[in-house]
């Protein structure tokens, strides 16, 4: 939705901001700079925290599982406060700033915990109530942080750029997922080899060195950006919109306008905002699907052949490079040479971000069908032959989901920011995120319900699971969701 405030932007002294001065591309280049580092300090624990919380703090198998998905699901549930905020009460730019710097502290204490072996547990001792309790404290510092800045972030670079250029805002929302899968790739390569060979306390000390050089390169770009100061709540609008329609008793939203106090703006605003949910609400399943690359996945890479030579072992998180590694070629390809094909103006239209997300969603399914077949060999050869098979096989799972996120998390960041109101670019971005944030936490839902009703998950590990029939479910629930969503 377009109006008349959306363009008007200030510089840093509150001066109207000057058209080639302030903004443009050069300063939307550092939000993807930034969120290479920033996503690559996130992932870097996400990917392979699994391991950190069975092997160095001695939880379960489905109880860590379920630390994983938490944590996760928290860091981007925690995209609506902070678009939330953002929106409302600090410019995008200081909203990245305060969170990051909550991320920050959160990822200090890690590391201080990390490096002093007495708020570690010791041998095979489950933790004492002190550990667990810095242990939390920092992570959901961290994921806290990584919320306000997930939501602020995207926004502040969009804002960069004019929005009547929507070429422009296209090849951004293209080089900004580019970012966010570099910093994957980073994370499942090089942090997770330094988390497995030289251990978590080198790991949290790089992560936080990595941080503060992303929070310094983002305040060194200060000067040329350009702000959208915060015009109050959004929500509390929409909220005011629904009140005003009830009282007339009327479900149409435009009898809200019989309140002198309503404005047009106001009741389009919120007709915007409402026609973003079913596409969100759609994705939810497919999220949940996701979560297991994070925790299952893991754990059935760990009872598997992972040698790649005699003297190397391939860890299951950096599996996901290979899929990263595709994903970035094709972003790339299509940035440079796609849009030449597809379109004389470089622009895509919002049809195009919903096949895109359509065709997300069909792939999800198809992927969780192959890791069911696969996880069905994987016991049935080390069952009846003791064969452990390639960790290898785990590359089908892990490629399709990957790509099935790129399809419909990238193309929801692009959409939301495109459609949404001006006045909610970083709470409309946040949707993608709270999608994911949801799909985490109906993963451990439903780990909690099969565990009550079923045996699939009661083993110590994956070996003693029936973890294909949970992949089953999975799937057929995605396909479920899609027909009943659209």
């Amino acid at each position: 939705m377009q109006n008349e405030m959306e363009e008007k932007f200030e510089d840093w002294r509150g001066k109207e901001a000057i058209p080639g001065k302030h903004g443009g591309v050069r300063a939307a280049s550092v939000a993807c700079v930034v969120e290479i580092m920033e996503n690559m300090v996130f992932l870097a624990c996400t990917t392979n925290f699994i391991t950190y919380f069975t092997k160095s703090w001695h939880y379960p198998s489905a109880k860590a599982s379920n630390m994983v998905t938490n944590f996760t699901g928290t860091s981007f549930l925690l995209t609506i406060f902070g678009g939330f905020i953002a929106d409302s009460f600090l410019t995008r730019f200081t909203a990245f700033v305060v969170f990051c710097s909550i991320e920050l502290l959160g990822l200090i204490l890690l590391t201080i915990q990390a490096h002093i072996p007495k708020l570690q547990p010791q041998g095979d001792n489950a933790p004492s109530t002190l550990q667990s309790v810095v242990l939390f404290t920092g992570l959901y510092a961290v994921a806290t942080g990584v919320g306000g800045v997930k939501a602020s972030l995207p926004a502040h670079g969009g804002d960069q750029l004019d929005s009547r250029k929507q070429g422009l805002i296209s090849g951004f929302f293209g080089w900004y997922f580019f970012s966010i899968c570099f910093g994957g790739l980073l994370a499942v390569t090089i942090m997770v080899w330094i988390e497995e060979n030289k251990g978590w306390s080198i790991s949290f000390a790089i992560c936080t060195v990595v941080l503060v050089s992303a929070l310094f390169v983002f305040t060194v770009g200060f000067p040329m950006y350009r702000f959208k100061r915060p015009t109050g709540s959004p929500l509390t609008r929409i909220v005011n919109v629904f009140v005003s329609a009830a009282r007339n008793r009327n479900r149409f939203l435009n009898k809200a306008r019989l309140n002198n106090n309503i404005s047009a703006t106001e009741v389009e605003e919120t007709r915007t905002f409402l026609a973003l949910l079913p596409i969100f609400a759609s994705t939810i399943v497919m999220n949940c699907c996701l979560a297991q690359l994070s925790t299952y996945s893991v754990q059935q890479g760990r009872l598997m052949n992972k040698k790649l030579t005699q003297s190397f072992e391939v860890p299951p998180p950096s599996l996901n490079a290979i899929a990263l590694l595709f994903m970035l070629s094709s972003i790339a390809f299509y940035e440079f040479f796609g849009k030449r094909i597809s379109s004389s103006n470089n622009e895509r239209s919002s049809s195009f971000n919903l096949k895109r997300i359509g065709a997300g969603l069909a792939l999800t399914s198809v992927a969780m069908a192959i890791a069911a077949i696969v996880e069905a060999k994987r016991r049935h050869e080390l069952v009846k032959n003791n064969i452990k098979i390639s960790v290898f096989w785990l590359e089908f799972q892990y490629v399709l989901l990957s790509f099935s996120d790129v399809l419909t998390l990238g193309g929801m960041l692009e959409f939301f920011y495109r459609e949404s109101p001006a006045s909610m670019k970083s709470i409309c971005t946040a949707l993608g995120w709270f999608s994911t944030a949801l799909g985490f936490f109906l993963s451990t839902v439903l780990v909690d319900v099969t565990k009550a009703f079923t045996r699939w998950l009661d083993g110590k590990d994956v070996n003693g699971s029936r973890l294909e029939l949970f992949y089953a479910v999975l799937g057929d629930a995605n396909v479920c969701e899609c027909f009943l969503v659209m």
